[in-house]
Formats: structure tokens, C-alpha cells, sequence
């Protein structure tokens, strides 16, 4: 990875701000990631995030913490907050605007125990294809205290394979359609492409139910996402 994410986030925090991330998929046309929305503040934050952030307990986890949005808030609230990520970029901005426990680390190598595990923004793709999802679940888990529980959102695209008719035109033979190519680039430099997923309800309750984790729907949002809380049957 060239970690184009990471120089974008530099570049906004050092006031080198020019232009926003392009991002695209294979079933959606290129779009733009406005760079000030990374870093946006407790009250531009879509409602489905401010819960998770309000239902947030204990010694907390941010995983894809991105500049430290979420993970500013909390420790402004007085929690123990660690963020983690896979930019190098992120990490360093996170730091300089102030979270204070930060590290350059894949989800799968974290081995600390929380309250809480926060994975927003979509947090389900970064278990990149379905799957993946039963192996990240169980790793989840194991991060989990007593009584710990995990925020995650998702979104249910089968709206994006709608036709004009509004029938939904799904190759049942291929992929999950949720799985995803995700694409983005910045200042004329493209990324190596990732596999990104988002998961429908019904498919994540039933996933957490084979490896003993209940699943809860806190809230839906406003363009057919959702929030739930994960915990230990």
C-alpha cells in the first residue's frame, strides 16, 4: 500500500489542503471524500455515530481511527481510549491532534481486552469478503472484558443493483454483493485496490450467531446503514 490516505490526512493537517480523495468501486462511479469530513467534529457526525460514541464504556478500542475523531471525543470525556490503524499517515496525525495511545496495527495483531470495540465508518470492511467475516468475528471476541461489547455499522447496498423498475437484479451464482473493489486516489496518485465489505443485517446476525456472539440492532441510519452491538452469548 502507498498509503495515498495517510498523505491526504498530512496534508490537511499541515494546511496543505487542495483537493479531496477520489474513491470509486467496481459497481459505482469515481466520487469525492472531502477531506475536513475526516476530521469533523461530535456535531457533524451522522446520528448512527454520535449513539455508538454516547454507548461507549470502559477501556475503548478505535479501530480504523483514521485522524482520531471518534477517539478524541471519547478521551475528552475521560475514557481510556487506545486507536489503531493501518496508515502510517493516520497514525501520525492522530497523534499531533492529540490521541494520546496510538498505534501503527492490524486489527488481527491487537491483543489487549476492552469494554468497548468501536469499528464505524462501515466498520464491517475490514473484513474485506464474507469470508473472512466468521475469522474477525472470533478475533473480536476474544478482545472483549467481561460484560464488553462491540459498535459496528454496515450498510445494505443491494439498492445499488436496483434496476429502473426498482427489482433488484443480484447474480445469486457470483460473489456476496457486498463485497466490494474500493479504489481511491489523491493529487493524481491511485492506491492499490482493496477488498472492502459491506454486510446486510441478516447475513452479520446470522455470522455472530455461528461463533456465539449476539447481535443486537441499536439504530437504523439514514441511507439503508445500521448500527449494532456484538456481545458474548
Amino acid at each position: 500500500m502507498k498509503d495515498i490516505f495517510g498523505k491526504a490526512l498530512r496534508d490537511y493537517q499541515n494546511n496543505n489542503y487542495s483537493e479531496d480523495i477520489v474513491t470509486w468501486t467496481n459497481i459505482s462511479d469515481k466520487d469525492e471524500l472531502p477531506l475536513p469530513y475526516l476530521f469533523r467534529d461530535y456535531a457533524e457526525m451522522p446520528k448512527l455515530e454520535q449513539k455508538a460514541l454516547n454507548l461507549s464504556k470502559g477501556h475503548i478500542l478505535d479501530v480504523g481511527c483514521g485522524a482520531g475523531s471518534h477517539a478524541l471525543w471519547l478521551q475528552n470525556k475521560g475514557f481510556k481510549v487506545k486507536a489503531i490503524d493501518t496508515s502510517q499517515g493516520a497514525i501520525e496525525v492522530a497523534k499531533q491532534r492529540g490521541v494520546l495511545n496510538v498505534e501503527l496495527k492490524p486489527l488481527l495483531e491487537e491483543t489487549e481486552t476492552f469494554d468497548t470495540i468501536l469499528l464505524l465508518m462501515n466498520g464491517t470492511g475490514i473484513f474485506q469478503e464474507l469470508s473472512k467475516v466468521s475469522k474477525y468475528l472470533i478475533h473480536l471476541k476474544s478482545l472483549l472484558n467481561p460484560n464488553g461489547q462491540i459498535l459496528i455499522d454496515s450498510s445494505d447496498i443491494s439498492y445499488m443493483y436496483e434496476d429502473e423498475d426498482g427489482g433488484i437484479w443480484i447474480d445469486l451464482n457470483s460473489q456476496y454483493y457486498g463485497e466490494l473493489d474500493y479504489h481511491l486516489s489523491y493529487k493524481g496518485e491511485e492506491e492499490v485496490p482493496m477488498k472492502w465489505l459491506y454486510l446486510d443485517f441478516e447475513t452479520l446476525h446470522t455470522a455472530c450467531q455461528t461463533v456465539g456472539l449476539q447481535c443486537e440492532k441499536i439504530m437504523d441510519g439514514v441511507h439503508f446503514d445500521y448500527l449494532v452491538k456484538l456481545t458474548s452469548v
